[in-house]
């Protein structure tokens, strides 16, 4: 059933777009989704058609080694890009999207070793500047079959990059490779929740640090002691942590300077409950208890709403919640001053992106629907796929265009506005279970085995 408040749509018909709207306008792609996870880039035209296997617009191909699902990430002319290398044979990747063990839960077992690495390529040539490994060893956690033990994307800045390998640790390396601190915040085991054997469905870790003035701001949600960090960006010392009674997820916090605290908050998205904290105590601001177990999509802030969305487990909600909100929330906007607009439509493994006026949210079988940002209503839902293959990687936009990535390494091209328009289907010629990133009218894809950048 879908909910909304009317007045929500009469303020933002003449409210001017958020600042996250507005994108890398500078090339900067500094953490996953670019800046405070929009997903936007408008900086300059962006290419429609390629094809990798082809070599039409294809810039450059690197080779990468192992397996990651982290997303590039980029400061002025450096690609920085996390992975890990198994030791004695190759990681292999499984149970994707309709295959015949797709949805199996089973860690992956007897890996070995693994070498944790931070590479920077130049983002221009995708020459590797240089390669260095944070740490090694038998992870202390195990994956998921379709997971990798590089799952968080790197945050940067003007002086620092940010490899987080969950258990293994948080690395703070400056931009010609020197490690300048590093953090051990013990076993950050996340898997199935509500479990007796924890350790057959260990799944990995997966929410990707975040960069923001002087803070670096992380997520922890597992299977036990979960919490909520603020560090100091130049010596990684706590500035606050605050507990949170939560089971596994695995998306990443996001900024939001406005709302209710003058100091701006962090949101996150959660299984028990959701909310935003104050960035300089971590004070709870607002929460939103209930949504679905397994929540994987980082919270979207647009337009001053914050948008959460899951899909695993009854509900399957998407909540457009105001900026201001304060206080234990309810789901139903009737009984909710806060609370813009629900529905029972939410998407399990990708981030929904806002753009313009509309929220567009894609589902694992490629089922993408696209929303009335300020009051809901459903504009249109068509298949992007032919079914047979699944979309994890998040979707970016910027050009006028959205951009699908299916694991496939299909790419989907869709204009971007309130009727449903299929630009053109590329080829990346590889898995593809990542993200792209977005800098100056090129597009950065990390592939099963290479990173590519498409442009014109």
């Amino acid at each position: 059933m879908l909910h909304s408040a009317a007045p929500v749509a009469l303020l933002l018909a003449f409210a001017p777009l958020a600042s996250a709207q507005d994108g890398a306008r500078d090339g900067n792609w500094p953490s996953f989704r670019g800046e405070r996870a929009s997903g936007i880039a408008e900086d300059a035209s962006l290419p429609t058609e390629w094809s990798v296997p082809d070599g039409k617009g294809v810039l450059w191909r690197s080779p990468v080694a192992g397996l990651a699902h982290s997303s590039p990430v980029i400061w002025g002319d450096k690609l920085f890009l996390t992975t890990a290398v198994r030791v004695e044979g190759a990681a292999e990747l499984s149970s994707l999207y309709g295959s015949p063990n797709y949805g199996a839960g089973d860690s992956v077992e007897n890996e070995g070793a693994h070498s944790f690495r931070l590479l920077c390529l130049d983002k221009n040539t995708g020459e590797v500047l240089w390669d260095k490994e944070a740490t090694s060893g038998v992870p202390q956690v195990k994956r998921h079959p379709k997971s990798s033990h590089a799952n968080p994307t790197p945050a940067c800045d003007a002086e620092r990059v940010l490899a987080f390998f969950a258990s293994e640790g948080l690395f703070c390396f400056d931009h010609e490779g020197e490690l300048l601190w590093k953090r051990d915040f013990g076993v950050l085991d996340s898997g199935a929740p509500d479990v007796e054997d924890t350790e057959q469905y260990q799944w990995g870790f997966a929410s990707s640090p975040v960069l923001f003035g002087d803070r670096v701001l992380v997520q922890c949600d597992i299977q036990d002691q979960s919490f909520v960090a603020a560090l100091d960006a130049k010596t990684g010392a706590d500035v606050w942590r605050v507990e949170r009674e939560e089971g596994p997820t695995w998306g990443t916090p996001t900024v939001y300077e406005g709302g209710a605290s003058d100091n701006g908050q962090l949101v996150l998205n959660g299984y028990r409950h959701s909310g935003g904290y104050d960035l300089e105590t971590g004070k709870e601001i607002w929460k939103l208890v209930g949504g679905g177990d397994v929540p994987v999509p980082t919270p979207v802030v647009a337009h001053d709403l914050i948008f959460l969305t899951s899909a695993h487990g009854r509900l399957a909600p998407i909540y457009a919640i105001l900026g201001d909100a304060e206080g234990l929330l309810s789901m139903d906007p009737a009984e909710c001053e806060f609370m813009a607009w629900s529905n029972r439509n939410g998407i399990y493994m990708q981030t929904p992106i806002v753009y313009g006026e509309e929220l567009y949210a894609c589902s694992d079988g490629g089922i993408l629907a696209c929303y009335d940002v300020g009051i809901g209503d459903r504009l249109y839902r068509e298949r992007l796929g032919d079914g047979a293959t699944g979309f994890s990687g998040s979707a970016v936009a910027g050009d006028g265009k959205l951009y699908f990535t299916a694991e496939s390494g299909l790419v989907v091209v869709v204009a971007a506005g309130r009727d449903f328009e299929r630009l053109a289907t590329n080829d990346l010629g590889e898995t593809c279970m990542s993200t792209p990133a977005i800098s100056n009218g090129r597009l950065y894809f990390r592939t099963r085995d290479h990173m590519v950048a498409i442009g014109e």
